[in-house]
């Protein structure tokens, strides 16, 4: 098992980041260098409670496929998605937006993850896997702050 945290201040107030993360355009947008989409089980741009959302990419030169459910829900504040179905024994994603001064809010995105393949697998996670995830984590906030900053628009930048 690996937890992952990255905290990001954002210049934009709580609802707006927490709606910006539940954008599957801005998803995709945010890590287009990994090929990677977000499809919803409703067809809906926007997750809500209990909405299901397929993400495929290209990672370590392999397709891979995850579907996960949003299975906590309070908005502005914070969200949580877990694993359904896809590569990994368990993942859990909780998304905070803390209200900061001045209409600015702090995201901390918080992944707990399990691969398989016991010993082998905790090895691969803890030196492969997490350090892959937490970068993904980085560029995907970095985008996010940055449409709601109102320095890209969504689905613009090519996740650079």
């Amino acid at each position: 098992m690996a937890q992952i945290r990255v905290t990001t201040d954002v210049d934009a107030p709580p609802a707006v980041v927490f709606d910006l993360e539940l954008d599957v355009d801005v998803h995709t947008a945010s890590l287009a260098g990994s090929g990677e989409t977000a499809t919803t089980g409703t067809g809906r741009r926007h997750l809500g409670p209990g909405d299901e959302v397929t993400f495929r990419g290209r990672h370590f030169l392999v397709r891979w496929s995850m579907t996960a459910r949003v299975t906590a829900w309070e908005r502005p504040h914070r969200f949580v998605d877990e694993q359904v179905r896809g590569p990994f024994r368990a993942l859990r994603h909780e998304h905070r937006f803390d209200a900061l001064d001045a209409g600015r809010t702090r995201m901390t995105d918080h992944l707990v993850v399990t691969a398989p393949g016991g010993p082998l697998g905790a090895v691969v996670t803890r030196w492969v896997l997490a350090p892959h995830l937490a970068r993904l984590l980085r560029r995907r906030a970095a985008h996010v702050k940055a449409v709601a900053e109102g320095r890209e628009a969504a689905g613009e930048d090519g996740g650079r």
